[in-house]
């Protein structure tokens, strides 16, 4: 699995998961990768900095300066609405998401913005077969 820095056409940047750069090619052709912000398909990659393992230590606490900020009100209000769209935006298929998620990710489906049920043990199975799926919080719990 790969982490991904992406922009879209009006400069959002966001981050994709993906189980390699080809098939981070391979979904942005097909117009699955969409912006997370403004649902636009023309994506280009941003540079990613890898991650190097020194074996230093990692300190425990930043120094107070330099300690990031908490996110404010307004993060949390956007991530909210992010996800109330994302929520209203999908197609509800229940119970049969695990197998709805497959044909879409196998082109036995058309590509479309699902959402359903899913255990931990079935989430697992798709992220291991390179099927991204996120868990988000019930609609109840996003007011």
């Amino acid at each position: 699995m790969i982490v991904l820095n992406l922009c879209c056409e009006r400069e959002h940047l966001f981050e994709g998961w993906f189980a390699s750069a080809d098939a981070f090619e391979d979904q942005c052709r097909d117009g699955r990768v969409e912006c997370p912000v403004c649902g636009s398909i023309r994506i280009a990659r941003r540079p990613t900095a890898p991650y190097v393992n020194t074996g230093a230590s990692v300190p425990s606490r930043a120094p107070a300066a330099r300690r990031p900020a908490q996110p404010g009100a307004d993060v949390i209000s956007t991530a909210l609405a992010l996800l109330r769209r994302l929520g209203r935006d999908s197609e509800d298929v229940g119970e049969r998401f695990t197998e709805e998620a497959r044909r879409i990710h196998y082109g036995e489906h058309a590509p479309r913005p699902i959402k359903g049920q899913a255990s931990p043990d079935e989430v697992g199975e798709l992220l291991d077969e390179g099927i991204l799926v996120l868990p988000l919080p019930g609609d109840d719990d996003l007011h």
